[in-house]
């Protein structure tokens, strides 16, 4: 689940939102030929220093495959973070969504003007809620106006504030998640405006399954995981595990960077669903982004409705959404194409080039501290 979609999300911003480093300082390392890759390098030990456990980054470019790393991936046994260790991508699974529903509409099977209603009579109804009103499309780029449902206080105290601890195993049904959304006030009428909601992704996971009758999570492994080789990645539905390797997670508990530090590493991730269960590894999410930036995945037709943006805010001018993709230009001019994703205790990121040729995957193990567009600008203007 993400907090932010555009990738000026900090790590920071994740803790403040209870999605998605007690400030100590440990020792950082860096793996990678010498000489290059020395702004990123520079960038993930800031993180570190800024109070994060540990940082793991990955870059590919003209000159090959790069891994950095600093910090710890277990505070305990002080072990370090590993390029092919495993972590929870948050709100990068909704590229994961967006793509198959995309495929899905390719084959004919969907419209993305579709209302929701037509997938999903009578689901989005309640306060002003009308899917009548909505079209796939808007539930796509955040267009459709429909409450977050991890904005509700009631929910972000049982799942991301203390409550978390007693609640960690709860089993979570997209039904569920709907409906106590449906308990608030639209944002805005459909198509009128731009916001953030981890909703209109549980809502899209809905239709995949309705559409193609298998659950959302088995077309993503038919559709893009199988097909690319993704190995690392994984829909892990209520399994509360991590696959190894992997390292801790670490969180406040939203009760900011001096709070005492909680491992939240096992939860159920069905909190999150189609919105940002999903798990994965560095180089699996550099191979996915760059195979759908070049249209392996989707034919040039929806490749072009995957980067039809909209504007996200006044707050974030160099930032567009397109469908379950965003766009950022950064300070130097250049534009990077992916998701962050945050979720207890894990930031990620996943960005490349339009072309795909030059392509990041970041992640961070603690929810409280770091800027990770940081990293991201030192790769591509660095």
């Amino acid at each position: 689940m993400a907090i932010r979609t555009t990738l000026t999300a900090a790590t920071a911003a994740v803790a403040a939102t209870a999605l998605a480093a007690t400030a100590f300082t440990v020792p950082a390392t860096a793996a990678g030929r010498s000489g290059e890759h020395e702004e990123t390098r520079a960038a993930i030990e800031a993180v570190v220093e800024a109070g994060v456990p540990g940082v793991l980054a990955q870059a590919q470019d003209r000159h090959g495959t790069w891994n950095g790393t600093a910090g710890v991936a277990d505070r305990e046994t002080g072990r370090e973070r590993l390029p092919r260790d495993r972590y929870r991508v948050g709100s990068i699974t909704k590229t994961f969504v967006a793509t198959v529903v995309l495929q899905l509409e390719a084959e004919g099977r969907l419209d993305l003007d579709d209302t929701v209603d037509r997938w999903l009579p009578g689901v989005v109804r309640g306060n002003g809620h009308d899917g009548r009103e909505i079209t796939v499309r808007q539930l796509l780029n955040h267009t459709s106006g429909i409450y977050n449902v991890t904005s509700d206080p009631g929910f972000q105290a049982k799942v991301f504030g203390p409550g978390f601890l007693q609640h960690r195993y709860d089993t979570w049904t997209p039904g569920q998640l709907v409906d106590l959304a449906m308990k608030h006030r639209p944002d805005f009428a459909p198509g009128t405006d731009w916001r953030y909601s981890n909703t209109n992704y549980v809502l899209a996971g809905m239709v995949i399954e309705k559409v193609t009758g298998r659950p959302y999570g088995k077309e993503v492994e038919r559709r893009v995981l199988k097909p690319l080789g993704l190995r690392a990645t994984s829909v892990p539905g209520t399994d509360p595990r991590m696959p190894k390797p992997s390292g801790r997670a670490y969180s406040t508990l939203m009760a900011g960077p001096h709070a005492p530090v909680h491992d939240v590493t096992e939860l159920n991730p069905s909190l999150a669903w189609a919105a940002g269960e999903m798990v994965s590894d560095s180089a699996d999410l550099q191979r996915f982004v760059r195979a759908l930036l070049k249209g392996k995945l989707l034919p040039p037709r929806q490749m072009k409705e995957l980067t039809t943006t909209v504007p996200v805010g006044e707050d974030m001018p160099s930032g567009r959404y397109g469908l379950g993709v965003s766009v950022q230009k950064l300070s130097c001019g250049t534009e990077v194409w992916g998701h962050n994703g945050g979720i207890h205790g894990s930031g990620s990121a996943m960005v490349a080039t339009r072309d795909g040729r030059h392509s990041l995957a970041l992640n961070v193990n603690g929810d409280w501290a770091g800027d990770m567009n940081a990293v991201v600008e030192a790769e591509f203007c660095g």
